[in-house]
């Protein structure tokens, strides 16, 4: 069967036009997968391809590819069009296609969450059907009408009823779209027609789509039929709006659970968020983060595995049953010991569920692991469930996840995990706890769903340095540097992820299968998720491994300057002075004051009596981290460390030696240290100026080509509804790169993206955003607003438009007022960490704000133990304040 497809689409000279499909004809088994158009006229791109069987046998989906002068290929909006072609045709088929963008915010209603929970009757996964004897087709999509409406297409044809709404030709729901067939004249030359909107319960013309007319691009051949497929109906496409609850899992509280909260406890979120009108429940990430067995292994964005599941958010009741009387009343001495508990004391929690747990799988576990379902559940999940198994297995026979402290199995291999994992208990414990932790979280989800709410997970953005991910797959990764984020007004050391950075090209090798994997795996269970820091995708603050500070990091990849940079601009360049810390007797006297002397005999050499550097052991900040471990500091010192830390950074220049030569990248915040201080004033002036050149000017283009290697491909993996946390120093093609892919944003109130203003307005939110007053890492409504007294009176007068003094603690009503603010936001979505919302009744919340804080950024050895101090059973009980937020969400049109 011939198929002629056309695309009106405006380019300039060295721009092209490709298509691609999914059968042979459109070049499915081709290495390159795309075919070359022709430029026809009139802006119009062609081709004409002869369709092999395969096509007509399944859904015809393909797309179009503009590839732009810079070298970008940009695509379309994935499986956008989708076509059951007639088997048997006499007649050529030509096809008018539009543009399906991604940044169309209509995409985001064909996203999961609103195809599968909140817009079901609207969308499902067929595909329009193209009948032998249609004329002409037209296709269209229409993701928001309202009950009882229909699209109906309208125009000059008489065919068409010339514009006649009270007989409009309605269109019949096929799929995603909307379609038709009209018999139109054959020697017709030219038409114009437009869709409308038709209420088929009061037989009412409700009115047209915006606009000027459509056109028939060409009059009709000879034996030919006609498919237009006019991309979305022009209407207001922002009128959907929806609220939100964010807690992490582990803060929830319930009777049933063991002093953490757990998947289980979704189920009363999620009835209470059905009674308010809330429609999403947003969570921290909930791998597997067990490397130490202690309270460090709570911090939950440093996983083991990018795909196994924690073990803490399991409940025991849903595991063991009612066969064990013993077990149960265990159990229940652990629930009275641990539930009772004011904060999560993680340590005990993960050794009592883990005790537990081991004699359930003793007692019946193995049995379990021959059932069909956890043989379905193994087949999909093989590919990291086994090497995952097998690493918990050896990190628990050897103490420790660092891998090269392993006497065996050190180094991964395929055939030595395959040889461990068989009749391997201990492994087969680890496969067991998987399977239920899968079955806990799907039948959450599954509730959620039935009560309209959906499930926004979060995707961290590394993973741990010694971890199943790097353990099986190293070359993936750079293990000399450590991610993490420059400094910021939160952390004004930096932060330091740990996290080995990602090495991208070899990701890129193979199309980011890893990421494709990782984005499939969260689909399972969610249907949005939040990608965490979305910068690292543009360039990742990356930070040597002997470096412990955030500081001492630089972007990766950035264009960094050359030695000749530094002459051609006049500044009198030497490595050994911007590259090295500066110290002499002042810095050290002002540092040291009267202990100079002894501090600088312990730690420093110097070879004239007034330049230092320091000792060989002392000479980078994780040496001097590891010699505090053993040497606390002596009295008169408490921060001796830091103070060493803060000499070590009193650098210009971060040096970086790769394969294309060496370069040089300026400090973050140089102009405030010691170092610049001391140089003279024309050559700050030069260096300040090369250092606003560096951060805001010259990487912007290259960090956009940067991402579009990268997220364009991993956004088309999935078809969650992808949220991407963009806070901190966010170059300018950030927003750009958001936009055009159609992901949204997250805006922040105290965090104002725009120079110059001290808050931002979330009456000014884009549409396609996520507007939230807090994060987990801030502090809450209330917690902030006792922070800093002159900033809450700012806030109260000039954002709240009050007058007087500002109430000294954040009162009930002014919580009210700043939820009300983000409520009423343009933005797709509001959403509010539960202590927020809970902060607007003074009796309801908690006493202590300080006590409602999740994490502390600036902390690296932060405990994460904020739990609820109410069981979900009492938010459920209090019907008056659901009844206050259920009335505020309506009011505000949510």
């Amino acid at each position: 069967m011939k198929i002629q497809f056309n695309i009106r689409f405006h380019t300039r000279y060295g721009e092209s036009l490709w298509i691609s499909g999914n059968c042979k004809s459109l070049g499915a088994n081709c290495p390159v997968p795309m075919l070359l158009m022709k430029y026809a006229t009139y802006d119009y791109w062609s081709i004409e391809v002869d369709l092999d069987e395969s096509c007509l046998e399944r859904p015809l989906s393909y797309g179009y590819i503009f590839k732009n002068g810079a070298g970008e290929t940009i695509y379309e909006q994935k499986d956008c069009r989708q076509l059951f072609l007639p088997k048997q045709s006499g007649s050529t088929l030509t096809v008018y296609d539009t543009w399906m963008a991604t940044s169309a915010i209509e995409n985001t209603f064909y996203t999961a969450p609103f195809k599968e929970v909140l817009l079901p009757e609207y969308c499902n996964n067929q595909a329009p059907s193209i009948a032998d004897e249609a004329s002409h087709t037209f296709i269209i999509k229409a993701p928001l009408l309202k009950e009882n409406e229909v699209v109906c297409l309208l125009g000059s044809a008489e065919e068409l009823h010339h514009w006649k709404t009270d007989a409009p030709v309605l269109m019949e729901k096929q799929g995603d779209s909307w379609v038709t067939t009209v018999a139109l004249t054959k020697n017709l030359l030219s038409f114009q027609y437009k869709y409308g909107v038709f209420n088929t319960d009061k037989k009412r013309f409700i009115g047209f789509e915006e606009q000027e007319n459509r056109l028939l691009p060409h009059p009709s051949l000879q034996d030919s039929k006609i498919i237009l497929q006019d991309g979305f109906i022009r209407l207001p496409n922002n009128d959907w709006r929806g609220a939100g609850v964010s807690i992490p899992v582990f803060s929830l509280r319930s009777e049933n659970g063991l002093g953490i909260g757990e998947f289980n406890d979704l189920k009363p979120l999620a009835d209470w968020a059905r009674e308010t009108g809330l429609k999403l429940i947003q969570i921290l990430p909930v791998n597997d983060t067990t490397a130490t067995f202690t309270w460090r292994d709570s911090y939950p964005y440093a996983a083991i595995s990018a795909f196994a599941l924690h073990p803490i958010y399991l409940n025991i009741e849903s595991v063991a049953g009612n066969a064990d009387p013993a077990l149960a009343a265990e159990l229940d001495i652990e629930k009275k010991r641990l539930n009772t508990l004011a904060a999560i004391d993680y340590e005990a929690v993960l050794k009592a569920k883990i005790t537990l747990l081991k004699k359930i799988f003793d007692s019946a576990g193995k049995e379990q692991l021959k059932t069909p379902g956890y043989t379905a559940f193994f087949k999909i999940n093989q590919h990291w469930l086994q090497p995952y198994a097998v690493f918990s297995y050896l990190r628990d026979k050897y103490k420790t996840v660092d891998y090269s402290k392993w006497e065996d199995h050190a180094v991964y291999t395929e055939a030595a995990v395959a040889a461990l994992f068989k009749n391997n208990p201990v492994v087969a414990f680890y496969c067991f706890l998987q399977y239920h932790l899968h079955l806990q979280l799907k039948d959450a989800v599954a509730y959620a769903h039935k009560k309209g709410i959906v499930i926004k997970g979060d995707i961290p953005i590394g993973v741990f340095r010694y971890g199943s991910d790097t353990w099986t797959a190293p070359e993936l990764y750079h293990m000399e540097l450590q991610a993490g984020a420059p400094p910021d007004d939160f952390a004004v050391n930096g932060q330091n992820w740990g996290f080995p950075t990602y090495n991208w090209q070899r990701m890129q090798d193979d199309q980011f299968a890893w990421w494709s994997s990782r984005f499939k795996q969260m689909s399972h269970y969610f249907d949005a998720f939040r990608i965490d820091h979305i910068l690292g995708f543009f360039r990742i603050w990356s930070i040597p491994i002997t470096a412990v500070q955030g500081i001492m990091g630089y972007f990766d990849r950035a264009i960094g300057i050359t030695a000749d940079e530094f002459y051609e601009r006049g500044i009198q360049f030497s490595e050994d002075r911007f590259c090295n810390p500066f110290m002499n007797n002042i810095v050290l006297g002002q540092l040291f004051g009267d202990n100079a002397a002894d501090i600088k005999s312990r730690f420093f050499h110097t070879e004239n009596g007034f330049d230092y550097v320091f000792l060989p052991e002392f000479d980078t900040q994780r040496k001097i981290e590891t010699w505090f471990t053993h040497h606390p500091a002596v009295h008169g010192e408490p921060n001796l460390k830091e103070s060493l830390f803060q000499l070590l950074s009193n650098v210009l220049l971060l040096k970086q030696s790769s394969g294309d030569g060496v370069f040089y990248h300026p400090r973050f915040d140089l102009q405030k240290t010691a170092s610049f201080q001391a140089l003279p004033y024309e050559q700050q002036q030069k260096l300040t100026e090369l250092y606003n050149d560096y951060f805001f000017r010259r990487q912007d283009a290259f960090w956009r080509k940067e991402s579009l290697k990268k997220l364009p491909q991993l956004k088309a993996a999935t078809n969650m509804l992808v949220c991407g946390e963009d806070l901190g120093l966010v170059p300018s093609s950030v927003p750009e790169v958001m936009k055009e892919l159609g992901i949204l944003s997250l805006e922040i109130q105290r965090m104002p993206k725009q120079p110059g203003i001290r808050f931002f307005d979330p009456a000014k939110a884009p549409y396609l955003s996520v507007v939230s007053p807090s994060t987990h890492d801030m502090s809450t409504i209330r917690g902030w607003w006792e922070e800093d007294s002159a900033v809450t009176q700012d806030f109260y007068t000039h954002t709240l438009h009050l007058q007087g003094e500002a109430p000294v603690s954040c009162e009930g009503w002014i919580n009210r007022e700043i939820v009300k603010q983000h409520l009423s936001s343009p933005a797709m979505w509001s959403i509010f960490q539960l202590q927020d919302l809970l902060g607007m009744d003074e009796q309801f919340r908690r006493e202590h704000p300080a006590e409602e804080r999740i994490n502390i950024p600036a902390n690296p050895q932060h405990y994460w133990r904020y739990r609820m101090h109410l069981p979900l059973s009492a938010l459920l009980a209090n019907t008056s304040f659901t009844a206050l937020l259920k009335e505020m969400i309506m009011n505000s049109g949510r």
